[in-house]
């Protein structure tokens, strides 16, 4: 049952994938809070077929952390579902990402609409410096921007190393930084077909004001925070 779950859910995707990335880029000229918000709207539906047809779902712990102004949001990478549910959690966003995703047809078109920072990780410094450009401009706009600090999926109960871009754009730009952890691959894992039904929970730490922090003392208080929140998830 779960192939033929996971088989129907994913053929609801290559629908309305399509349909939502030629949406994004006509809305190109709106006003990027605007245009995130009407493109989101494929993030909401695909949680809700998500849950119609796998039976996964998910619930949030912190969310009264979210705070009023565009903030950096540093979180586990597990799975791809983050990069979706993300979308329906926090206001509208954009997030960084590798230049060469900004290829795939549809989706990285769309993307690239958004407004999303596409970075070259082997830039060095150039890299960093790209970022912090970026994200001023998208922060100015009211956009929060989304960055997964480990750089790659990591399977449950492992931890990658914590790359110090994330903590760079925040201490760079003095914006607030909102930690998630969250144990989504446990049900989605990482290139994998199937969707294990359950509860996804996701919590959301408090905000941390970067206003005199280091880059790397702020990338180890997220750090510290996100992996000695993932342990309790379960229990919480």
């Amino acid at each position: 049952m779960k192939i033929a779950r996971s088989i129907l859910f994913n053929l609801g995707m290559l629908i309305i994938t399509p349909i939502f990335s030629v949406l994004a880029i006509l809305l190109f000229p709106l006003p990027a809070v605007t245009h995130s918000r009407i493109v989101s709207s494929w993030a909401y539906l695909a949680m809700f077929w998500l849950k119609v047809t796998c039976g996964l779902s998910f619930r949030v712990i912190g969310k009264e952390n979210i705070p009023q102004q565009a903030c950096i949001v540093l979180a586990k990478h597990q799975s791809a579902w983050e990069t979706i549910a993300f979308q329906t959690i926090f206001p509208p966003q954009i997030w960084v990402m590798k230049r060469s995703l900004l290829l795939i047809p549809f989706l990285g078109w769309a993307f690239a609409a958004l407004k999303a920072i596409a970075i070259d990780r082997g830039a060095g410094r150039e890299a960093l410096k790209q970022m912090v450009d970026q994200g001023k401009d998208r922060l100015a706009r009211g956009l929060w921007v989304v960055i997964f600090p480990e750089g790659t999926r990591i399977a449950p109960g492992k931890k990658g190393k914590y790359h110090i871009g994330g903590a760079w754009l925040a201490t760079h730009t003095q914006a607030t930084v909102v930690p998630v952890a969250h144990n989504a691959g446990e049900f989605w894992r990482k290139n994998s077909f199937i969707k294990t039904p359950g509860v996804i929970t996701v919590s959301i730490g408090k905000p941390i004001n970067t206003s005199g922090l280091k880059p790397d003392e702020l990338n180890h208080m997220v750090e510290n925070w996100i992996e000695g929140e993932m342990p309790l998830l379960r229990s919480r």
